[in-house]
């Protein structure tokens, strides 16, 4: 892929630590989050609301370091299933001639790590690919999208994203 395409567009690097004990994988950023450089940072995406409600931290209100930080101090890290690919726009469904990220290589590095969590349906098929790949056997959490593009009810998404409790730190680790 040239990198010079205007439609070729890269994933952000893992934010994850030794502590990281649930992993929630992505798709691709989308437009927003790439201009900002900055995991969901499109104002309508609920990704933010519902990892604070799993932890019980207000994330919307903090800035996005301090956001990152507080993620990480409850155990959740954060990527993308797709190193690179050709998108136009922000779709899923527009995602073409894409890499993957190497999921498999991440998570052997996670000491910690109890559950692998992909937030929306094209992150989780590209993801259960490369974990089956890679003889990967660790427990998955399918969630709905919080992206607004997926459409159902904000409570249903919350209900569904609350499963993560069981994997995650209430308070801060050390």
């Amino acid at each position: 892929m040239s990198a010079t395409s205007p439609d070729l567009k890269r994933n952000f690097p893992p934010v994850v630590d030794a502590n990281t004990r649930v992993l929630i994988l992505g798709s691709l950023p989308g437009e927003v989050s790439l201009a900002h450089q900055q995991y969901y940072a499109h104002p309508q995406n609920r990704f933010w609301h519902l990892v604070g409600e799993v932890i019980g931290e207000p994330l919307p209100a903090l800035d996005y370091a301090a956001r990152l930080d507080t993620v990480r101090a409850h155990g959740i890290g954060l990527w993308d299933v797709v190193a690179e690919a050709r998108r136009e726009g922000s779709l899923d469904s527009n995602i073409r001639l894409h890499a993957g990220s190497d999921l498999v290589g991440l998570i052997a590095t996670l000491p910690s790590l109890r559950a692998v969590a992909f937030n929306g349906g094209t992150a989780a098929r590209i993801g259960q690919r490369a974990l089956a790949q890679g003889d990967v056997t660790i427990p998955v959490v399918l969630l709905p999208s919080s992206s607004p593009a997926y459409t159902i009810p904000y409570a249903t998404k919350r209900d569904a994203w609350l499963a993560l409790r069981d994997f995650v730190s209430a308070t801060p680790l050390a």
